[in-house]
Parts: C-alpha cells; structure tokens; sequence
C-alpha cells in the first residue's frame, strides 16, 4: 500500500483555514441559501438562472468546506514534525537566499498545503525543490537545489 503524505500546517495557516472555514459556514453558507430561496420563488427552475448560479456556488462553499474538513482531519502541526530546529531553517520559517547567478531571493517555507507563489515573500511547499533543498540548513550553507535545471544556492539569513 502506498504511504500517504502527511499534510503539514504551520499555526499561521491553521489560522487562516479556520477563519476561512468560519466565513464560509457562517457567511457564504447562510447567504447562498437565501439565494436558492429567492431564487425558488421565482417559479420555473428550468429556466431560472439566478436558481443554476446559486446551485453551483452552493457547491463549490460545501467542496472547499469538505476540503478544509478533510485538511484538519488529516494534518499535523508543523512544530510537531519539527521537534524543535534550533539554529536550522525549519517550516515556517523565511530565508534570505543568493542563487549562483547572484539573484537574492526570500521565501517562506511552508507546509504542503500552505504554499503560494503570490504572497510576499512568496510561500514555497516543504516539498518543492526549493523548499527540500533548504530544510535543515543553517546560514552560511552553500546547497544545490535538484529541480529541472539545478542550480546552487547559498543561505544569507532566517527569520522564525
């Protein structure tokens, strides 16, 4: 049987799902189902757009509320999987980095359901190429990252 991946979540992304899951049960639930009641007495569904529109919104809150569900369920705290990292980049944490090409770039490493390449510093998954090559190493680290094209990287700074 194959070895199902662990979701890791650090406290700031538990926070954010929960307030999510919150807002979704209190607010979007509550306010798509006045929808399909409005909609409803309107008469004849077949034809009802406001009715379809509200159906499927209906279903993408319950699919993202069972995703989230699911999430909590099967999650493990970062700082669980840690153990304590000391002076080493561990999740959560946001390193300071220069590419071989002299390029500084920083990222926060995340859990693998916490990554997002639009935040600021953009959030990278503790299984990207980035994210495997700098777990566990300390400033001064000179590391090569196994993505398509490799390429080395050595780590300026971490901030917890």
């Amino acid at each position: 049987m194959a070895e199902k991946t662990k979701m890791i979540l650090t406290k700031a992304e538990r926070e954010a799902l929960e307030a999510e899951y919150r807002h979704l049960i209190d607010v979007e639930r509550v306010d798509v189902i006045e929808k399909i009641q409005m909609a409803r007495s309107q008469g004849d569904l077949s034809e009802n757009a406001d009715y379809d529109a509200a159906r499927d919104r209906q279903a993408q809150i319950e699919g993202r509320i069972v995703q989230i569900e699911t999430i909590f369920n099967n999650a493990v705290m970062a700082e669980e999987v840690e153990g304590g990292s000391g002076n080493k980049i561990a999740i959560g944490d946001v390193v300071d980095y220069e590419r071989d090409d002299g390029r500084k770039v920083t990222v926060r490493i995340s859990g693998n359901v916490g990554a997002n390449p639009e935040t600021v510093p953009p959030t990278v998954s503790n299984e990207s190429p980035i994210g495997k090559a700098l777990l566990g190493q300390k400033v001064g680290a000179k590391v090569r990252v196994e993505a398509v094209t490799p390429y080395s990287i050595t780590v300026l700074n971490i901030t917890r």
